[in-house]
């Protein structure tokens, strides 16, 4: 018996790949028509730098808005061409270029990929040939984010243009305005709103006292919302509006999706514009206003400029931090929630002084007895640090192992990315390492357990020490505060308790004197 092999055809090794080059505008402007003869003369040049490639044809549509491939004749011949077997791969610039139809991009890409034809979109980097059916479903998302950005940075083009040449106005009128023409009209009744306000403020009543008559009145804010809040009245009585000014760009929108709005602060320039818009208040009452707040801002206030309770004290009944009321000129501190009667809390006010007083005669108990409150708890924790010592480099050589299997994972996520590995290959490995990973965490958690007590030794320490070189005084020590205070809890009108760095909590009564001469249950 006679065994002839037949040998299988080898594909050819440099066989010609015939190649398509789809270019597209997005207007018929002089420019874009500039670009998109340039856009030929790139592809023409690509066959000559590429000698695997063979240019088959360039299909280029131009002047149309590209939302409907209905509109694009030479997309639709090229598709034709690709059923005919003309062509073997298709080179476009980017994702926007080929399509910005979610469901015609998604079409067209599964249509080629079933032909045998690829598709490399050069600005993303990205070939079809590289990818599955299940990754090409990621498509229609990168199409309309380059669609979103190249609108957005068109749009902030063009605000900035507008804001340099002082001709932007504004999109949004704020209260008391409406935007007749592309022009701020004073809306009269909202107006008289916005004067009252400035005319309570100068009178002496505070902010949170002025959305409270609002808010009994039943003044009506815009947009459905039925409520001032103290926060309102203070952005009406700092708004430069309201004089007939502009400071442009307080705020700007980041580059790139998700598209967020943040508060410039140096990040981006500013443009201030005078006479921009009728005014609603003149400009001495406006910088009256500006001149008053001023002047009821606290001595103490750490190096951002914030008051230093600020953050720190908390109501007992609500958890809200408190906030501060100026009252004929004394400073005092009350519940958010409370002074905005958006809960019943206890009535629990507290004079600034009164609070500053309380901490200074904790702080001179507490250096006293220092080395007996502070001393014997260092030597404590200090026994039980002895003990676990040997656990450090054991945390250590886990810690090693979390941060090369971290850096596996990413590198698999790249691949992932790159259509390198398929989805079931990705899950597969990344769950694999990630279990390993959680593994490694329980140990170490377990490890640490021993050692919980460092971090909390050092801060004892630190406080210790901090105590240690402070000199007793009768007055507030504003730095001190600020180093050693984490917390206060407002217990009543006549005591408070304080928690220091340490996790140390210590109570300490109101003096007498400092007290608010208001029952608790009024």
């Amino acid at each position: 018996m006679n065994v002839t092999e037949i040998t299988a055809k080898s594909k050819e090794e440099n066989k010609i790949i015939r190649l398509a080059a789809y270019c597209r505008v997005s207007s018929d402007s002089a420019d874009q028509l500039h670009s998109f003869a340039a856009q030929i003369r790139y592809y023409k040049d690509y066959e000559q730098k590429h000698p695997e490639y063979k240019l088959v044809d360039i299909y280029a549509d131009e002047g149309l808005t590209g939302t409907s491939m209905e509109k694009r004749d030479e997309l639709n011949r090229l598709i034709r061409d690709c059923k005919k077997g003309k062509i073997d791969r298709i080179v476009v610039k980017s994702v926007s270029r080929f399509a910005r139809n979610t469901q015609e991009l998604l079409v067209c890409i599964r249509l080629l990929k079933e032909l045998g034809i690829s598709v490399y979109f050069e600005e993303q980097g990205i070939d079809t040939d590289k990818l599955n059916m299940e990754m090409i479903v990621t498509f229609p998302g990168m199409a309309a984010q380059q669609e979103s950005e190249s609108i957005s940075g068109n749009m902030r083009w063009s605000y900035k243009k507008r804001m340099e040449s002082g001709e932007f106005n504004c999109c949004n009128p704020a209260y008391g305005y409406i935007l007749k023409d592309g022009q701020l009209m004073i809306n009269e009744p909202q107006a008289a709103i916005i004067r009252r306000i400035f005319d309570l403020y100068l009178s002496g009543v505070g902010k949170q006292s002025i959305a409270n008559i609002l808010n009994d009145e039943g003044v009506s804010r815009r947009y459905g919302k039925d409520k001032w809040y103290e926060s309102t009245v203070h952005y009406i009585l700092n708004n430069e509006r309201y004089m007939g000014d502009a400071l442009l760009q307080k705020s700007y929108t980041t580059e790139t999706l998700p598209f967020k709005r943040k508060m410039n602060h140096g990040e981006l320039p500013k443009y201030y514009v005078e006479n921009s818009n009728p005014p609603i208040v003149s400009r001495e009452i406006y910088q009256a206003v500006q001149t008053l707040q001023n002047s009821r801002k606290n001595v103490y206030s750490n190096s951002k400029g914030k008051y230093l309770l600020s953050k720190v004290m908390r109501c007992p009944d609500c958890g809200m931090t408190f906030r501060r009321q100026i009252v004929k000129g004394t400073a005092y501190w009350l519940c958010s929630n409370k002074a905005a009667s958006m809960t019943d809390c206890r009535p629990l006010r507290l004079k600034e002084t009164a609070v500053y007083e309380t901490f200074t005669m904790l702080v001179q108990k507490l250096t006293d007895n220092r080395k007996t409150l502070l001393g014997d708890l260092i030597r404590q924790v200090e026994a039980m640090q002895n003990r676990t010592s040997d656990n450090i480099d054991v945390i250590r050589r886990i810690d090693k192992k979390i941060a090369d299997l971290a850096a596996q994972n990413l590198v698999i996520a790249r691949l992932h990315t790159n259509g390198v590995i398929n989805s079931a290959e990705f899950s597969a490995q990344s769950s694999e390492i990630n279990n390993k990973i959680s593994t490694l965490r329980t140990k170490r958690r377990k490890k640490l357990s021993d050692d919980e007590n460092d971090a909390w030794f050092d801060t004892l320490n630190s406080l210790n020490e901090i105590l240690e070189a402070y000199d007793p005084s009768n007055n507030f020590d504003e730095e001190l505060f600020e180093k050693i205070v984490v917390g206060i809890t407002v217990n009543s009108n006549a005591d408070l308790t304080f928690k220091l760095i340490g996790d140390i909590e210590l109570t300490e009564e109101i003096p007498l004197k400092g007290r608010c001469r208001r029952r608790e249950n009024s």
